[in-house]
């Protein structure tokens, strides 16, 4: 008998209809992408209280803010299926149409066109950093994608499957849950650099009353070419464009001075009385509780998560200590 020379892989196959958006905190907080449409050959690094990340082009250009798109639908995938209770794998295989159709993307020939463009941009961009995600630290080079792949294609050239593998850096995120919740909106964004604004005020104001950032240090976190001048220019643009008709999502954009302030579009428009988040004050001890309660899962995220569930749903907590670790057994042991 001839060997087998295509074995069956460990494959995640995606199959759940409108899983949550979801992004990695690491790139949700440095620049890793490219705000251009063009293809953008500028080596880069980005460096802020002793960490630095350095992101290489290949020649394709850098992975752009649109490119995204593709881990965060793979991002979205496998957390959905872990709070199912399955498993996932590094390696997933996916219908280019679903992908398309959940990021918003056209699903015409060109659509499939732009989605091989990102795969290329993505397998080819080299990150070298000694960011922690997930508890790790790198000194190596890596793409955003070991590599990506297309299983089937019709004759028109629309690709059918599509297999992408995961790097450390996603899988990482993924494994530790190092990712937050996107709205979907974020889709509809047309601008890079609108993208990135609220990918920024998603990770750093959360559903805090406000988030105040010097413009200097703005226009640096979203990893823009533009002047001093130009970029002001261009957020005061975004904030009239918002003030007209409403498109940012979750959050309100205004310039102070020398600085952006960012604040929870739902406190402003509903009144809500601004939480008292000094009342969700946790023990030393409540942390070693939720551990056993939740074995597996970063206890700093999931208070991250319980801070924010409790402010969405308006919950009044009694015992926060008390609250906080039911929260996390209700979690229960990482899968």
């Amino acid at each position: 008998m001839l060997p087998d020379r295509h074995p069956q892989r460990d494959l995640f196959v995606c199959d759940i209809v409108d899983a949550v958006p979801k992004g990695d905190m690491s790139s949700m907080e440095h620049p890793v992408f490219s705000l251009s449409t063009k293809p953008d050959m500028r080596p880069r690094r980005y460096e802020r209280g002793g960490n630095w990340i350095e992101i290489s082009p290949s020649r394709y250009g850098i992975a752009t803010v649109h490119d995204r798109d593709v881990l965060i639908y793979c991002i979205s995938q496998c957390m959905a299926a872990l709070n199912e209770g399955r498993q996932v794998q590094r390696s997933m295989r996916f219908k280019a149409y679903d992908l398309l159709v959940a990021t918003n993307r056209q699903t015409s020939g060109r659509g499939y066109e732009l989605l091989k463009d990102a795969l290329r941009r993505l397998q080819g961009t080299q990150i070298e950093t000694n960011l922690r995600q997930g508890g790790k630290e790198y000194f190596k080079i890596f793409g955003l994608v070991e590599s990506a792949q297309i299983v089937r294609e019709t004759r028109d050239g629309r690709m059918l499957d599509v297999e992408i593998t995961l790097s450390d850096w996603v899988w990482d995120a993924i494994e530790n849950n190092n990712v937050l919740t996107m709205s979907r909106q974020y889709f509809q964004l047309r601008k890079p650099l609108e993208r990135r604004l609220y990918e920024l005020a998603r990770k750093h104001c959360g559903m805090q009353p406000e988030w105040k950032i010097g413009l200097d240090t703005l226009r640096e976190k979203c990893g823009s070419g533009s002047t001093d001048k130009e970029f002001r220019r261009l957020i005061g643009k975004i904030i009239v464009d918002d003030e007209q008709h409403d498109h940012m999502p979750d959050y309100t954009f205004t310039i102070e001075g020398d600085n952006v302030v960012v604040r929870p579009k739902r406190l402003i428009d509903e009144q809500l009385p601004l939480p008292n988040l000094s009342s969700l004050h946790l023990k030393g001890d409540t942390y070693d509780a939720a551990r056993r309660a939740a074995p597996g899962w970063d206890v700093h995220h999931l208070e991250t998560e319980w801070r924010s569930w409790v402010v969405d749903k308006g919950i009044a907590v009694k015992d926060a200590d008390r609250h906080f670790v039911s929260f996390c057994k209700k979690r229960g042991p990482y899968r």
